[in-house]
């Protein structure tokens, strides 16, 4: 007698469940807990969901999720930055001061200030990779050093620690349409700071997932020593990582100077900090190799919703501290298990 009963389907070669593709994105977590947060203040205060409210913890996430986006970057590739808060000061303080006690026009300001972003970037991935160094150690360097020249420079050059007067300089109308704009939508007035912020994440997103540069960001972040092997350039790769992120510093710096006008020496210290918690609570590990620039402008967007939705429903923002810590503990852990479903479902 024949059997008739029909060979078992070779998981193998069958479709991925629907859980199974998501378990393996870095940013599931992230936009789940931003879908909580945003249901959260919603109901807990009308103001969180009117306009101008929309428009400001918008406002509140963008500059925070441009760095947040770059840093992602830099910790998939296995590293971190920690004068990327600083970097925000030091890139605003040479544009003023240029602009203001210079003379010069505000677009070859903001170049200036460009090229000296970017010749730090480079020179904290050289010597990250020229030392072996950690990173950490390095940059923690550059903190301080950067730290002391813009409190240094800028009381040697106007008296006091901060710029201003930049709104007289030439070419201001020009660079601060592009940079610190305003879009009317409705009549409330949205930051062009967003629109930065989106495409920017977009950018980073892109590539990440459809370029080889992006495969060489995951692959020196998994193993620096497997990436060599297999031709990754790690040096050049780590390196532009670096400037990456300065690159983020600078944007965000000329965004701040042209949108206020004035900047503080010692702006932009302990920021750096909310970078990487953004990032971790947008799905990348502190070991690098995982992550996703998506996810990274999510945890950005969370903290921008925390932080006003506890200003509109009029609590404490000492709470906001606590807020933080809960989210960057329950990040890496739901992370971390994200990242081991992720792998299983993988092999």
């Amino acid at each position: 007698m024949t059997s008739t009963l029909s060979p078992l389907p070779d998981e193998r070669v069958g479709s991925p469940r629907l859980a199974d593709r998501l378990i393996v994105r870095p940013e599931i977590a992230a936009l789940l807990g931003a879908v909580v947060v945003f249901a959260f203040f919603s109901l807990a205060t009308d103001e969180f969901l009117s306009a101008g409210g929309v428009a400001t913890w918008l406002d509140d996430a963008s500059t925070l999720g441009i760095m947040a986006v770059a840093v992602c970057l830099l910790m998939i590739g296995g590293e971190f930055d920690l004068s990327a808060g600083v970097m925000t000061a030091s890139t605003a303080l040479v544009t003023a001061i240029l602009a203001t006690e210079a003379g010069w026009n505000i677009w070859l300001a903001l170049f200036a200030s460009l090229v000296f972003a970017l010749a730090v970037g480079a020179f904290n991935g050289w010597l990250v990779m020229r030392t072996g160094l950690p990173s950490f150690i390095v940059t923690l360097g550059t903190f301080l050093a950067l730290q002391g020249l813009n409190l240094g420079v800028t009381r040697l050059l106007t008296g006091t620690v901060q710029v201003s007067g930049v709104r007289g300089a030439e070419g201001y109308e020009s660079s601060g349409f592009v940079f610190a704009s305003t879009v009317d939508i409705g009549g409330t007035a949205f930051q062009i700071s967003i629109l930065w912020w989106v495409g920017f994440a977009a950018l980073a997103a892109w590539v990440l997932v459809r370029t080889r540069f992006g495969n060489w960001i995951f692959a020196v972040g998994g193993s620096k020593i497997s990436s060599r092997a297999v031709g990754v350039p790690v040096v050049r790769t780590k390196i532009l990582l670096f400037m990456t992120t300065a690159l983020a510093g600078w944007l965000v710096g000329s965004i701040n100077i042209l949108r206020f006008a004035s900047v503080q020496a010692n702006q932009g210290v302990g920021l750096e900090f909310q970078f990487i918690i953004a990032a971790v609570i947008g799905g990348c590990l502190l070991t690098g190799g995982f992550g996703s620039a998506i996810g990274a402008a999510l945890g950005a967007l969370i903290f921008g919703m925390a932080r006003q939705g506890i200003v509109f429903a009029q609590w404490d923002n000492d709470w906001f501290m606590l807020f933080l810590g809960i989210m960057l503990l329950a990040a890496v852990l739901v992370n971390n298990a994200f990242r081991r479903r992720a792998e299983r479902v993988r092999r």
